[in-house]
Order: C-alpha cells, then sequence, then structure tokens
C-alpha cells in the first residue's frame, strides 16, 4: 500500500496531487477520508467511483479557513458565526445555501452544501497547502466500516488513490455531527462527535431529523451504512437463543453482562467512557470482522446519551443491512 507518514514533504506532495485532480487519502479527528478537489468536478467522481457510491449522496467540503467558506457559500447570520466560533475547527458539518463554485456532484444536485473545518492539523494543512476545498467522505467502500487506522483502508480502495497520509488513530472515531442552521435554531440531522448535549448547551432551538431519506441532503441519512462484512446484530435473549450453533464475537461496552460463550470477546471501554467507546468502535468491528474465528457479530445496545447517540447510531445502521439475514 502507498502508505507516506504524515511530513511536511509528504504534505506538499499530497496537495500537489490534490490538485492534479487525483485523490489522497488523509488522516482527520473522526476518520480517515478520501479526498479530492471540491471544485473539480471530474476529481470528485472519481471519489464515487472508487468508493462505489451512489451519486445521489452529497459529499462534505473541508476547509482551512473563512475565506474558503465565503467562496461555497454567502450564507452569513450571527448564529451561524456563533456555531462556528464554538465548533471550528471540530468534528460538525453545518449545511448551507451553496454558491455556484461548488460542483453540483459534490451536493448530490441539492441546493446546499455539507461544510466542515477539521481540527486534524495535517487535514488543515493539507488543505491550506491544496488551497481550495478537499471533498472528502471517509475512505471505505460504500455501506463499509470507516477507517480510523491508516492500515484499515482495503487494498481495493488504497489502489485507487495515489497517496495514504498516515497521521496514527483518528481521536474521535465516529464521522462528524451534521447540522442545519434553519432561522434561529438548528437541527441535527446526523449524530457524530460533537454531541447533541453539547448543541443543547450552546442553543435552545434544537430539532433532531434523523429520519431515513432517499435523497439525502446530508451524507449518513440512508437506511445501512458503516456495516462490517459478517453479519451483526443487537444483543437480545432470542438472538442469544438462535445463535447457539454460531461462531459469535461479543462487541461489548465496559464487561459482559450476558450469560453466553462469546468467541471472543472485544470491550470498546473497559471504563465505561464514551469516548473511548467511540474511538474504539471502527477498529473493533475491523477486528471481529477480519477474524477467522468468528461467523457473526453480537453488539451490546448502549444507552443513547452523549457519543452514545453516535455510535448506536453507526451500530443501528450496520444491522439494518443485515435485517433480512437468517440465522
Amino acid at each position: 500500500m502507498n502508505i507516506f507518514p504524515v511530513t511536511e514533504k509528504n504534505l506538499q506532495s499530497a496537495a500537489k496531487l490534490i490538485n492534479l485532480g487525483e485523490l489522497v487519502i488523509f488522516p482527520t479527528e473522526t476518520v480517515y477520508g478520501i479526498g479530492a478537489n471540491g471544485f473539480n468536478s471530474i476529481a470528485v467522481s472519481k471519489i464515487f467511483e472508487a468508493k462505489k457510491r451512489p451519486t445521489f449522496n452529497p459529499l462534505i467540503l473541508h476547509i482551512s479557513d473563512y475565506k474558503m467558506l465565503d467562496l461555497i457559500s454567502n450564507d452569513n447570520n450571527d448564529l451561524i458565526r456563533r456555531i462556528t466560533k464554538k465548533y471550528w475547527p471540530g468534528a460538525l458539518t453545518i449545511v448551507l445555501k451553496k454558491n455556484s463554485v461548488v460542483p453540483d456532484i459534490v451536493t448530490a444536485g441539492n441546493q446546499t452544501v455539507a461544510v466542515r473545518m477539521p481540527s486534524h492539523p495535517a487535514a488543515l494543512r493539507l488543505i491550506e497547502l491544496a488551497g481550495v476545498p478537499i471533498a472528502a467522505p471517509s475512505a471505505n467502500s460504500f455501506n463499509r466500516l470507516s477507517p480510523t487506522k491508516a492500515k484499515h483502508i482495503s487494498e481495493e480502495l488504497s489502489s485507487k488513490v495515489k497517496m495514504i497520509l498516515d497521521g496514527g488513530q483518528s481521536e474521535i472515531g465516529v464521522e462528524s455531527t451534521i447540522i442545519r442552521i434553519e432561522n434561529d435554531g438548528i437541527t441535527l440531522l446526523r449524530p457524530g462527535g460533537v454531541t447533541l448535549e453539547d448543541l443543547k448547551s450552546e442553543i435552545n432551538n434544537v430539532k433532531v431529523d434523523t429520519s431515513v431519506k432517499f435523497k439525502p441532503d446530508s451524507p449518513g441519512q440512508l437506511e445501512f451504512h458503516y456495516a462490517p462484512d459478517k453479519p451483526i446484530f443487537f444483543i437480545t435473549k432470542d438472538f442469544l437463543n438462535k445463535s447457539d450453533n454460531k461462531r459469535t464475537g461479543g462487541l461489548l461496552f465496559s464487561e459482559n453482562k450476558f450469560d453466553y460463550p462469546f468467541v471472543k470477546e472485544y470491550i470498546l471501554s473497559p471504563k465505561g467512557d464514551l469516548r473511548e467507546a467511540a474511538a474504539n468502535l471502527f477498529s473493533m468491528l475491523y477486528k471481529l470482522e477480519n477474524d477467522p474465528e468468528i461467523d457473526i457479530i453480537a453488539a451490546e445496545k448502549i444507552e443513547e446519551k452523549g457519543l452514545g447517540i453516535a455510535i448506536m447510531d453507526r451500530l443501528k445502521k450496520a444491522v439494518n443491512k443485515f435485517k433480512f439475514y437468517q440465522i
């Protein structure tokens, strides 16, 4: 695999590739992204081709400064300024009205565009050196697990990019929170690294719309996503009774609370810490997916508070992929 450590020289090389219309995989604080020049339609089309991502599913534009934001959108009010001042750089994506400079392929034809300023220093430097917003979804094939380490990136995908920048493990481990700003309030479209409680502590008027959409206006709104290759189910009494003859791996929060002989147990956070659990989620799903001793995955439900909302969102979308699978 064409993996390179994050150095200034390698960041400069990656930025040149972005300007030439090529694809580069790079680290962010949430997950690794597969990026292209967000103003180059042909380059962006390579993302959809590489990921086998449907073109009706829009992308996020990543920026390094507010001058780029002004190029992308004319939306500018007190609430937007307040939100961006509080959470940027960081794990928050905002859906805004787009300017004509943003290609339709980025927004899937919508008149809005999702924008984020990442906090990872390598991501910020790469965007700054490229001098353009970088369109970047997670660096995985469509509906597969998002990578939180460079080694998680599949051989299939790595063969379609010119360069992979290795910045170590992603700190947050789940994708960014996505919101839409409307009048004097915001609507949560996808839970992520910035929690619902965080948003409510800043803004009184917060609505939640995480419904499934056939034509999304932001990423993360499809019925299933973020799924391993192996069937995954939530742990229930009925599931445990039916899976007696299967080699089952357990994805557990802090300990094994179940009277069941899992072949392997993966603990998201022995301390019961939601931040640690989120950071370990995709990494442990990768281990379960690639463990030859495991046939199916049983995931413990986590209380939906704080980052638990984002963790459960990812697990629900993974489980939905296998809802018709017969144990």
